[in-house]
């Protein structure tokens, strides 16, 4: 049985007020969002508070977390439903770079929602390789994994300055962290501790989420109300 996985560093990336729909996700729209922030001027619908950018990222990464926990339960346990619940945390990530098209354009989005897909799959085969006790493939998708999430960190840092690549890569290797503590806690049938595991981790997203909307704030003020 594993009682340790070696720490990597993922990456649950980039979320913006914009929530996008995405294979059947039922979140606000960029125009929803700003039409309910404050009055449009001479059509142009205003831009939506800060307030209002913070409950929206909130709600596409408590999606991330909530749907990775129930991937590890139905991963583990083998229940049936593991497929859909993937699916589901992919779509999550392509509403997340959907997310930051109207900020950073088609492309950014686009490559920004195919690395956090990338980091999904290589997390189900880091989950694989934990169940089956295979210590040479986990090391192998650990390393991918931590590769991508370097990426990742790359291309968040460089598109808003107020993100420095370090303080981006401790806050997403802490989240980490308590992810590979839910799937230990798991693997050892430690339910305390998986529940531990999984409100910390839980915390620590919405701390990151409300990071990343005081730097869009700060890089973009003349699309974010006070």
């Amino acid at each position: 049985m594993i009682t340790h996985l070696r720490s990597t560093k993922p990456v649950l990336a980039f979320a913006l007020a914009f929530a996008c729909g995405a294979a059947g996700l039922v979140t606000p729209s960029a125009t929803t969002l700003a039409a309910d922030a404050s009055p449009a001027v001479a059509g142009v619908p205003a831009a939506p508070r800060v307030g209002e950018l913070r409950v929206a990222m909130r709600t596409l990464w408590e999606d991330h977390i909530t749907y990775t926990r129930n991937y590890i339960i139905s991963a583990l346990a083998d229940l049936p439903d593991k497929d859909a619940v993937a699916a589901r945390l992919l779509a999550n990530q392509d509403a997340i770079g959907a997310a930051i098209k109207p900020y950073y354009g088609e492309a950014a989005g686009d490559k920004l929602a195919g690395l956090l897909r990338d980091h999904i799959l290589i997390a189900t085969k880091v989950v694989d390789a934990a169940k089956t006790g295979d210590g040479d493939a986990l090391s192998t998708r650990q390393a991918e994994w931590s590769a991508n999430g370097k990426d990742i960190a790359a291309f968040l840092s460089g598109a808003n300055p107020n993100w420095s690549r370090a303080e981006l890569e401790a806050a997403l290797q802490k989240h980490l962290d308590l992810t590979t503590g839910e799937v230990v806690a798991r693997l050892n049938k430690d339910w305390e501790a998986d529940i531990h595991s999984y409100d910390l981790g839980h915390q620590h997203m919405l701390m990151f989420a409300d990071t990343l909307t005081t730097g869009i704030a700060k890089q973009f003020p003349s699309k974010v109300g006070k």
